[in-house]
C-alpha cells in the first residue's frame, strides 16, 4: 500500500504540474511549437533532429513566459472573469512571486536556447515576449487595436520556424508572417464574440466595434479573404524557396472558403453557435494548412 505521504506527495506534485501547465497555457504552447516545427521543415535544407528539439524547447518557454507575465499582469481582472478565475493566481494557488520567477525563468531558458539555433532567432523570441506583454497585454483594457498589436507576436512562430533553419529573414519568412498575421483576426474576433460578455466583465475590449454587430462580422469576412489570398500565394512564384504546388494550393484555397462559409454564416446569425463554428473551423484551417505546406514540400 502507498503510504499517506506518498499519496499527498504525488498529488502535490499533480497539483503543481496543473498549475504550471495552466500559467503557461499548455494548449496554446504546444500549437506555437507545431507553427514554429513546420516552419523548420519549410525552411530547412535538412532536418536536424538536435535543431528541433532547441526551438521546441525554446519556443515552449517563449510562450509559456508570455503566458505568465500576462496573467501576473491581469491577475486582477482574471479574478473577475468566469473563464480565468480559476487560473492559478486568482485562485489563490499560486503567488504573485512564484508566477514572476517562472516567467523570468522561461524567459532565459527560451531565449539561450533559441540563440543556439541562432541570434537572429533568439531577437524574434525576444521581440514576440516583448510585444505581447508590454504592448498587447495593457492595450487590451484601452482599445481593439490590441488585437492587431497581439497579432504580431501571434504571427511570429510560423516565421521563426524558418529563421531558425535558415537564419535569414526574406520574402519566405515574411509571407509565413503574414499568413499567420491574417488568420489570428478571424480567430481572435469569432473567440471575443463567444466570451464577449465575460470581457466585458474585465474591461477588455477585443471587438473591432466594441459590439457582436454586422461590422464586426464584415471585418472577420474580409481578414479571412485576406488570408486565403495570402496562404495561395507561393503558388505564383514570387515567394523564393517557399513555394506550393497547384493542387495544394486547391486544397488550401478550398479549406479557407471553407472557413469564409462559417464567416458569411456568422455574419448572417449573429449568435455565439455561429462564432464557435468559425473558431473551431478556424482552428482547423491553420494546422492543416501548415500540414499541407509540408507535406507540399517533400513530395
Amino acid at each position: 500500500m502507498k503510504s499517506v505521504t506518498g499519496t499527498i506527495k504525488n498529488n502535490s506534485f499533480s497539483a503543481a504540474l496543473g498549475d504550471f501547465k495552466e500559467i503557461t497555457k499548455v494548449r496554446l504552447a504546444v500549437s506555437v511549437v507545431f507553427s514554429s516545427i513546420a516552419g523548420y521543415f519549410l525552411g530547412a535544407y535538412e532536418l536536424n533532429l538536435y535543431s528541433i528539439l532547441l526551438l521546441a524547447f525554446g519556443g515552449y518557454c517563449m510562450v509559456g513566459a508570455s503566458n505568465a507575465f500576462n496573467q501576473v499582469i491581469e491577475r486582477d481582472l482574471d479574478a473577475l472573469m468566469k473563464r480565468t478565475q480559476n487560473r492559478p493566481i486568482p485562485a489563490g494557488r499560486m503567488s504573485v512571486n512564484t508566477a514572476m520567477a517562472i516567467a523570468i525563468l522561461l524567459t532565459i531558458l527560451g531565449v539561450l536556447s533559441l540563440y543556439v539555433l541562432s541570434p537572429k532567432t533568439a531577437m524574434f523570441g525576444a521581440i514576440s515576449i516583448f510585444l505581447y506583454t508590454s504592448a498587447y497585454t495593457p492595450l487590451k483594457t484601452k482599445t481593439p487595436l490590441s488585437v492587431f498589436v497581439g497579432a504580431i507576436p501571434g504571427a511570429i512562430p510560423f516565421m521563426l520556424g524558418w529563421v531558425a533553419a535558415t537564419d535569414d529573414f526574406g520574402i519566405e519568412p515574411g509571407t509565413l508572417f503574414m499568413i499567420q498575421f491574417f488568420w489570428q483576426f478571424p480567430h481572435f474576433w469569432a473567440l471575443g464574440w463567444m466570451l464577449d460578455d465575460d470581457y466585458k466583465k474585465g474591461g477588455f475590449k477585443m471587438l473591432p466595434t466594441g459590439k457582436k454587430d454586422t461590422g464586426t462580422a464584415l471585418q472577420i469576412i474580409l481578414y479571412t479573404i485576406w488570408m486565403i489570398v495570402i496562404s495561395i500565394m507561393p503558388v505564383f512564384g514570387f515567394t523564393g524557396r517557399l513555394s506550393l504546388s497547384i493542387p495544394a494550393a486547391i486544397i488550401i484555397f478550398l479549406m479557407g472558403m471553407a472557413m469564409l462559409v462559417f464567416a458569411f454564416k456568422l455574419y448572417e446569425k449573429r449568435d455565439n453557435k455561429a462564432a464557435r463554428s468559425l473558431m473551431l473551423a478556424s482552428v482547423s484551417y491553420i494546422t492543416l494548412m501548415q500540414i499541407v505546406y509540408v507535406i507540399d514540400k517533400f513530395i
